[in-house]
């Protein structure tokens, strides 16, 4: 690799650094704000809502702090030479996105549809993007996805007595 790729491979990182303190401090804002809402009891001095009110409030200035220092690193032009990369990088890692993306549609869906069928489909969905395309590999997805869905349902409810999300549905 010659010093030109290094560099660039290295103000990459810088810029990928900042932009996750950019994203760990607007998650901390919108989670602070959040925090406010937390209704507080009569019987409490401080109320529900200050621990993670503190916790957010110092996340939030340390970001801040990240994103300062960060900005202050960078040479100029890297954000200019960052941008052609960014497709490539996506390309490069589309199976880290596609996991990603499952997760999101499981979470979304496990309070409709319940914890067995939303697990039983994002099981499957992932083994099969995952795993590769045999008649083997399809029926151990299969078997996979129902243990670890039907049956950790069952698990839950018998032996421990603890009931997960059944859904709406």
């Amino acid at each position: 690799m010659s010093e030109d790729d290094t560099t660039k491979s290295a103000e990459a990182g810088d810029v990928a650094r900042l932009l996750s303190y950019v994203v760990i401090f607007l998650a901390s804002v919108g989670l602070f704000v959040e925090a406010t809402t937390i209704p507080t009891s009569r019987f409490e001095v401080l109320g529900a809502g200050s621990f993670p009110k503190l916790i957010y409030g110092g996340l939030v200035l340390l970001s801040g702090a990240a994103i300062f220092g960060a900005v202050r690193r960078l040479p100029s032009g890297a954000l200019s030479r960052f941008a052609p990369s960014v497709p490539d990088w996506f390309v490069r890692r589309r199976l880290v996105l596609a996991v990603f993306a499952c997760l999101g549609v499981y979470l979304a869906a496990l309070p409709w549809i319940g914890f067995s069928w939303a697990t039983f489909a994002f099981l499957v969905v992932l083994l099969v993007i995952l795993s590769p395309r045999t008649p083997f590999s399809l029926g151990l997805t299969l078997v996979i996805a129902l243990l670890f869905s039907f049956g950790l349902n069952w698990l839950f409810a018998e032996v421990f007595n603890v009931f997960l999300p059944r859904g709406r549905f």
